[in-house]
């Protein structure tokens, strides 16, 4: 808690001070408020404007590095081993060492440095996120771009097909700044840039960007998944289908005023290079400011929901704490969840510090046949006109109601099978994880009973068993959760051989390893519905399908799908929270334990870390998930789902189809 004259006051102070009869210094952060859209140096200027406080500095490294006892994947980060190790040997303690007594310009330089440090660990769950900079102000270009494939086999980073469709409906208010933005005979003529072939961006290879993005975008470990962020794509979003615009065209920071292009635009033999211009919109979760004083007092001092809170505390509090969205809901990829029904259920869903996208993907891109009647939110059925394929668009393992959308995953598909389909495609493209049991019972109503699915059809896992963890569930034991709320009750676990640790059980006691201490089973089984006595499809009929950028609870059911039950993974395109815990326990103030964030800060974690199938004594994550068929994208078909199903379906179960007939014995 802030005590006498709060940090943001004094800085800003500073900012009107005269001098030598000079006139006051202008306040950036008031020549910006209340505009929706300004240059990326302007917002820059207003962020920088604040100097970095050495209380701030010591009071965010103190809560992270205490924090990271709790996450899992740090220690194996700097010991990945190869092939792993080129990409991913980032050292978080050391990182935050330097940034202890680095020079900073301002308390925003600090931030983006923390930011990008955690960023390279390409943990999407392992991030340390800033409302008073992170999306406060969401940087655009109207360019999005693709990465597509020609009949020859070349491929070329394109301006999107789509482009000025989506520029034009999302950017009314700004789109005529950017037509009289372009140069000469390009003035006005934004749409004819539209699936223009991009020859160079800043002078280079547009591949030398795409890198430079993938060694910052963070998030997931495959260096072609953090490719393809550079570039659009689709998702399916809770009430339709949204368009992602890619890194080169969003950005969650203003730290970029300009490009220059180097463009042949379609039907033109023309090379055109010229510069164009971001812009930086206001964030929708940002906090309207008058001046630098009301900017930091709205959008940057932490809140009493920013720490989290006692549970049984002041019951008004804790009840608005559960029916309201938690703040780290703005940065999770997932659609917004009931509160109260998600307390219940293990999340598994990466951070970002971009907000999901709302923009509407352009409707002759949205499937045009009708979605099946079981269809609900996130989770859309298909039936292609083959009439035999069958299609399960999962946009999320998340969705408002956890029991609806468990049944609707299980009646959408038999209506598939009533349907008459034969094979299933499952497109989790941009799925960012979500409920961990729903991840689980898709995979058993989809496979059927076997050993993959029962009793669990995850991944053993382990959590970390530190001082603090221990002393949290030394305190639930001792009466200190007697409504069984807390994620470290003993309750909500299971052993190694999936049987409930007992109530009073100090469960993470005694640890077999120093970092990771305590293995578990699995939480979902028996589930909430009844499974169907058999499968609905075979391994052999199905594919999952995405751009790799599946997450989390997501990975979990594609990796064991596919490494447990022989199912095809297909990538198309490419190049060929704790504090409440704390509170509750009554640990605020023991040595070991984060302190509260000064800030209007979070930090996301890894709290458990999954083993792997092929070998179960080492992670997961640190093993090979090779997509078994690699699917270019041509012109005709990409960022349209109907049309990316229905060349898999022809081409990929076909050719299935005929290996299997030739390979198969024939009996006399």
């Amino acid at each position: 808690m802030l005590v006498g004259r709060p940090f943001w006051l004094s800085l800003v102070v500073c900012l009107v001070i005269e001098t030598s009869g000079a006139k006051p210094v202008p306040d950036p952060c008031a020549i910006i408020a209340g505009k929706t859209w300004v240059l990326p140096k302007e917002a820059r200027d207003c962020m920088s404007s604040f100097p970095l406080h050495e209380s701030i500095r010591t009071n965010i490294i103190e809560v992270v590095n205490k924090t990271l006892e709790f996450h899992t994947s740090v220690n194996y980060q700097i010991q990945a081993p190869p092939p792993f190790d080129a990409d991913v040997h980032e050292d978080l303690v050391a990182d935050l060492a330097r940034i202890s007594k680095e020079n900073y310009s301002s308390e925003f330089d600090f931030h983006i440095d923390i930011y990008r440090s955690f960023k390279r660990v390409n943990d999407g769950h392992c991030g340390v996120y800033n409302y008073c900079f992170d999306s406060l102000y969401v940087t655009y270009i109207p360019l999005p771009l693709v990465l597509v494939t020609t009949s020859d086999g070349s491929q070329h980073v394109r301006v999107a097909p789509e482009a000025f469709e989506v520029a034009s409906n999302e950017f009314k208010d700004n789109i005529e700044f950017w037509q009289q933005a372009l140069p000469g005979h390009l003035k006005g003529q934004l749409a004819s840039l539209s699936g223009a072939k991009v020859l160079r961006i800043n002078g280079m290879d547009p591949f030398v960007a795409v890198n430079e993005n993938a060694k910052t975008t963070g998030s997931y470990q495959a260096f072609g998944t953090r490719q393809n962020s550079f570039f659009s794509s689709y998702r399916r979003g809770a009430t339709g289908w949204q368009y992602s615009m890619g890194n080169f065209a969003l950005q969650a920071h203003p730290l970029v005023d300009d490009v220059e292009l180097t463009l042949q635009r379609v039907n033109s033999s023309v090379i055109d290079t010229f510069k164009l211009p971001y812009r930086s919109r206001f964030g929708s979760a940002s906090k309207n400011f008058t001046d630098a004083a009301s900017y930091r007092a709205n959008n940057c001092v932490a809140t009493n929901r920013t720490n989290g809170i006692d549970l049984y505390g002041d019951t008004a509090g804790v009840q608005t704490y559960q029916q309201s969205p938690p703040p780290i809901a703005y940065f999770q990829q997932q659609p917004s969840v009931d509160h109260e029904d998600a307390r219940k259920q293990p999340i598994n869903v990466i951070l970002d510090g971009l907000p999901l996208t709302d923009i509407d993907l352009p409707e002759q891109l949205q499937p045009n046949i009708p979605a099946l009647n079981q269809s609900y939110s996130v989770a859309q059925f298909y039936m292609l006109k083959d009439n035999v394929t069958g299609v399960l668009a999962l946009g999320s393992f998340s969705a408002k109601n956890f029991t609806a959308f468990g049944i609707s995953l299980l009646s959408g598909l038999q209506e598939l099978k009533t349907a008459g389909a034969e094979r299933l495609i499952v497109d989790v493209t941009n799925n960012g994880g979500g409920y961990i049991c729903i991840a689980h019972w898709l995979h058993r109503i989809i496979i059927g009973p076997k050993k993959s699915t029962e009793p669990q059809a995850g991944l053993d896992s382990t959590t970390r068993a530190g001082p603090v963890a221990r002393l949290i569930v030394e305190s639930i034991v001792s009466g200190g959760d007697p409504e069984e709320l807390l994620s470290y009750n003993p309750i909500q676990w299971t052993n190694a051989s999936h049987h409930p640790f007992p109530a009073a059980s100090e469960w993470l006691k005694p640890v077999d390893v120093t970092i990771n201490g305590r293995r578990l089973g699995q939480e979902c089984q028996p589930f909430k519905w009844d499974p169907p006595e058999d499968g609905l499809f075979e391994p052999r009929n199905i594919l999952i399908v995405s751009n790799g950028r599946c997450a989390s609870s997501c990975s979990l059911f594609s990796i064991t799908m596919s490494k447990s039950d022989g199912v095809r993974t297909v990538v198309v395109g490419g190049k060929t929270t704790f504090g409440k815990i704390i509170a509750t326990s009554r640990l605020k103030n023991h040595p070991l334990a984060p302190p509260d964030f000064l800030t209007n800060s979070l930090q996301g974690i890894t709290w458990r870390l999954g083993y792997g199938i092929d070998d179960p004594d080492t992670p997961e994550e640190w093993q090979s998930h090779t997509a078994d068929i690699n699917f270019p994208l041509n012109r005709d078909i990409v960022n349209n789902p109907v049309a990316i199903w229905e060349t898999l379906a022809r081409q990929e179960f076909r050719e299935s189809e005929i290996f299997r007939m030739q390979t198969e014995p024939i009996y006399i």
